[in-house]
Parts: structure tokens; C-alpha cells; sequence
């Protein structure tokens, strides 16, 4: 049975990413977070009778990532793709409450001991092109006031992209980054809260604002999201690897 491995999958977009692509490839999918209730929760909303798994635990943990895979058969799946989707978002100030260590890891981190931790399954399945993808942000493209940790951290997914799809590409395995700018997601809003708090202006207004930069003057859902990342991880798309594509209503072009 082919599988899809996806981190950060008890909410938001990677929620949307296992809905769609179990559907899409009626395929089992490996659901990953650290907390459990809410990947059952996603869990529930996939197709019945496909063995979908949850592994609640932190992607960073490379031995504890390890045993679960072996203990819920991921060499044996024929896996299809890996998205690594799971991140933390907010603001770090250096210091004795910096959360720079605690950001980076999340986010890079876990991202590259993901990837790393399901290659022998890539490897071995027997789908001509396997995929990997990573979720990045446009603020691995641009910074914003005391967010180093986050923008540094998507902005090393994007480098990460690049070496893996020339480390992998012998082994048929495409490596791509999608780099999602404001999407109604909880992080998202929190994002929000943060800007408005700071600049004093309640969530309408601030949502508003943010909301007229973007050339589209909107957010996106995380359907459009997983709709995109389908494509990328399809049998037809067979040539595009080492990029990072952006979805985020034209707040970044060609950079």
C-alpha cells in the first residue's frame, strides 16, 4: 500500500495535507505531532480501512523517531512522499528567555532528522519518483522584527532543499519547498494577536492591514496548501526538484 509521512499533522495544514492526500492516492498515512488528541482527531477525518498511524513524538528526537518507524512498519509501506510541516512560530528576543535553540530545532532541526529518518523507506519504494517536501515560509525569503529564529529557520529549509535534491536525485527522490505566507491557520492568528498587541490595534484591524500588503488581499486556506503540495508529490510531476514555490498571494515574487 503506497503511505505518505506527514509532520505537524493534528492541525491547520497538515491536517489538510493528510485529508487530501489520503483521499487523492487512497493512501496510508503516517500522521506525526506531539499531540496526540489531535491527530486522532485528523486521524478520524481519513478514509476508514487504510491502517493510518498515529506517532506522537517529537521530530527532533532522532532515536525516538527511529523506533516508531520500525515499530509501525515504515520500511514495509512503499512510501510515496514526506512532508515536513511541523513548526513553531513567534517572536525571540536574545537573552536569558531567548527561544532561538527551541525555534531552530523545531523548525530545522526536526525537518532535516525527518527527512533522514524516512530515506531508507524512500529508497525502497517502488514508485518511480518518491518526494520530499518541506514547509518553509515567505519569511524564509524576507525578515521581520524580532522574528530571527523563525525567518533564519525557513530560510535554512530552503538551503536544505537544495542539497538534498543533489544528494537524492540519484535515488529518484525530488526534494522541493513550498514557502506558504499567511494562512488561516491558529499560528497564523496568533501572528496576528502579536502585531496587533504590539501596535495596539485590535485583530480586525490589524488583520485588515496585513491582509491589504498582500497583492491578492487575502489570506490562504490550507486546502490551497495541500491542493498544491498533491501536485508536487503526483506521478506526473517527475522534473521539478531543488525549489522553492511559493503560495502566498503574491506577497513574494521572484526572489
Amino acid at each position: 500500500m503506497k503511505s505518505f509521512v506527514i509532520s505537524g499533522a493534528g492541525s491547520g495544514i497538515g491536517r489538510a495535507m493528510a485529508i487530501r492526500l489520503a483521499h487523492a492516492f487512497g493512501a496510508r498515512v503516517f500522521l506525526l505531532g506531539r499531540n496526540r488528541e489531535n491527530l486522532e482527531e485528523t486521524k478520524n477525518l481519513l478514509p476508514p480501512g487504510l491502517e493510518h498511524t498515529v506517532i506522537a513524538c517529537d521530530t527532533s528526537d532522532a532515536k525516538l523517531l527511529r523506533e516508531k518507524f520500525r515499530a509501525n512498519g515504515l520500511l514495509e509501506s512503499n512510501l510515496m512522499g514526506v512532508i515536513a510541516n511541523a513548526g513553531i512560530g513567534g517572536v525571540n528576543i536574545y537573552g536569558a528567555t531567548d527561544r532561538w535553540d527551541e525555534i531552530i530545532r523545531t523548525n530545522l532541526t526536526g525537518p532535516y532528522i525527518l527527512a533522514h529518518e524516512c530515506l531508507a523507506a524512500l529508497k525502497k519504494s517502488n514508485v518511480p519518483y518518491k518526494h520530499m517536501i518541506f514547509v518553509s515560509s515567505v519569511l524564509g525569503k524576507m525578515g521581520v522584527p524580532s522574528y530571527s529564529a523563525y525567518c533564519a529557520s525557513k530560510t535554512g529549509i530552503l538551503g536544505l532543499t537544495r542539497v538534498l535534491a543533489l544528494d537524492w536525485a540519484k535515488d529518484n527522490i525530488l526534494v522541493n519547498a513550498i514557502c506558504p505566507g499567511w494562512v488561516n491557520t491558529k499560528m497564523a492568528k496568533e501572528g496576528l494577536d502579536f502585531l496587533g498587541s504590539a501596535m495596539n490595534k485590535p485583530f480586525e484591524q490589524i488583520y485588515k492591514e496585513q491582509m491589504e500588503l498582500q497583492p491578492l488581499a487575502k489570506w490562504s486556506e490550507p486546502e490551497e496548501i495541500a491542493a498544491l503540495v498533491e501536485y508536487l508529490v503526483s506521478p506526473v510531476q517527475r522534473s521539478i526538484t531543488g525549489q522553492a514555490i511559493d503560495i502566498n498571494n503574491g506577497s513574494m515574487m521572484s526572489q
